[in-house]
């Protein structure tokens, strides 16, 4: 079954650019576009979509709480039926690196965050892989980002006195701190002299244990609890 993609930007010369390119995919069908947050959500109540790529600066409502609140609905259909299909994942657009209101779409919930000159062969990508429940923000990118933005973030919690720390394993404690550092999962199984497969589970039930979407909300809540601290 294609990835059902929705494309939300306010300048339609973008989503056609975005269209074009996609639509050469086979296993890529474009269900649906808006020019803005509101449009977005009205089309997303009769529409079933996979994957959005969301545009971060529009009018009326912007990405970020567009994200918010689509994140909410999926996050309130999880809590009541926990095996479904809780909705589609956002991939935030945007045409700065590291633009703060593409970091604020990801503490939002946004599974990924992609510039709009991304190459089309890593547009396609990182749909497919958003669509299989992964993150599509590189490493690097979260390391600058964390980097750039954590002075914001609140951390008056020593890491041994956090509740949600708490709920992890010391290996799990040591799993979390290495992807707030940026290293992918084969990078993390080479520090620790563990299986790739294994450090997947550790990653697996991180994200349980702290009601987690995916890998870039984990570095963010490492940073606001404290166990990663920005270097400036």
């Amino acid at each position: 079954m294609p990835i059902r993609v929705m494309l939300v930007d306010d300048q339609e010369l973008l989503r056609t650019g975005f269209r074009m390119v996609l639509q050469s995919q086979q296993d890529i069908e474009i269900v649906a576009e808006a020019g803005d947050g509101v449009q977005a959500l009205e089309v997303l109540a009769t529409t079933p979509v996979d994957v959005i790529l969301m545009d971060v600066r529009m009018p009326r409502m912007d990405g970020v709480e567009a994200t918010r609140r689509i994140c909410a609905l999926q996050d309130a259909a999880a809590a009541s039926d926990p095996g479904s299909d809780t909705g589609p994942r956002v991939l935030i657009l945007t045409t700065f690196d590291l633009d703060e209101y593409a970091f604020a779409a990801l503490k939002a919930g946004a599974s990924g965050f992609l510039l709009k000159d991304v190459p089309p062969t890593e547009l396609v990508a990182a749909i497919r892989a958003v669509r299989g429940g992964d993150a599509v923000v590189a490493p690097t990118t979260t390391r600058r980002m964390i980097d750039r933005f954590a002075t914001v973030l609140p951390s008056s919690l020593p890491p041994a006195e956090t509740p949600e720390l708490a709920r992890l394993t010391e290996r799990e404690r040591e799993v979390l701190l290495l992807i707030a550092q940026g290293l992918s999962n084969g990078e993390i199984a080479a520090r620790l002299s563990l299986s790739e497969a294994t450090v997947k589970t550790h990653v697996g039930r991180i994200l349980t244990k702290l009601q987690l979407r995916d890998r870039v909300q984990a570095v963010v809540l490492a940073y606001e609890t404290g166990l990663v601290r920005a270097q400036h």
